[in-house]
């Protein structure tokens, strides 16, 4: 009687099928593939949300030594960023034409502004300034305004004084207007890339741009 009163309440089970569909079952490298996968994006996702929230208190105002020139605009310096030896800055605000082996090919101007760009960042010491509300591009670079040590010149600034790259006017950051002002001055006194390149040459996000700013619709 004991015995017969405990499997009347017994909970029913729950079919195998949902708990492993038929499907995982008959595939069951695909699943463990699967599985991993899932484990490295719970990974990435919470090594993006722990190890870069803090950029700001670990990078803002510090000085670090360039290790690596990529191009104009970016470059390494010499601190690990999570897996990674280094960390990759990207000048915030500006734009450096591309050079050879680049997703868009070599640009006009962008071997000039990736050798402008070698000689006065390479093994210098450097301060990172960040924005608190923006730290990270897209592809996980440092979102930067560069300072060289000592005496404390604006890299960013330099390579719009002296027509190395365009002032982006993509994206929104704390000096978009006064980066405009200094490449408008740059333009007009027909520097560095400004002294022979036409619309056809500009990268295609500006021209697209430029474009939309003749119609009033910048």
């Amino acid at each position: 009687m004991t015995r017969r009163r405990a499997s009347r309440f017994r909970s029913p089970a729950v079919p195998r099928s949902l708990i492993y569909p038929g499907r995982l079952r008959r595939h069951p490298i695909a699943t463990v593939a699967l599985l991993v996968l899932l484990g490295l994006a719970v990974l990435d996702r919470g090594f993006a949300w722990f190890g870069r929230s803090d950029d700001y208190s670990r990078y803002h105002n510090r000085s670090y030594r360039v290790v690596n020139v990529v191009d104009g605009d970016t470059f390494d310096v010499d601190i690990g960023d999570g897996r990674f030896p280094t960390t990759r800055i990207r000048l915030w605000g500006v734009d450096t034409p591309e050079v050879a082996g680049s997703r868009d090919g070599e640009m006009y101007y962008g071997p000039q502004a990736s050798a402008f760009a070698r000689d006065m960042l390479t093994d210098k010491a450097v301060r990172v300034v960040l924005s608190p509300t923006k730290t990270r591009g897209k592809y996980g670079r440092l979102l930067a305004y560069v300072y060289i040590e000592p005496g404390g010149r604006c890299v960013n600034e330099r390579l719009l004084e002296t027509g190395h790259a365009y002032a982006d006017w993509r994206f929104d950051h704390p000096r978009k207007r006064e980066f405009e002002a200094i490449e408008d001055r740059a333009r007009r006194q027909a520097v560095g890339l400004w002294s022979e390149v036409t619309p056809e040459r500009f990268p295609p996000w500006r021209r697209r741009m430029e474009g939309a700013s003749d119609d009033g619709v910048k």
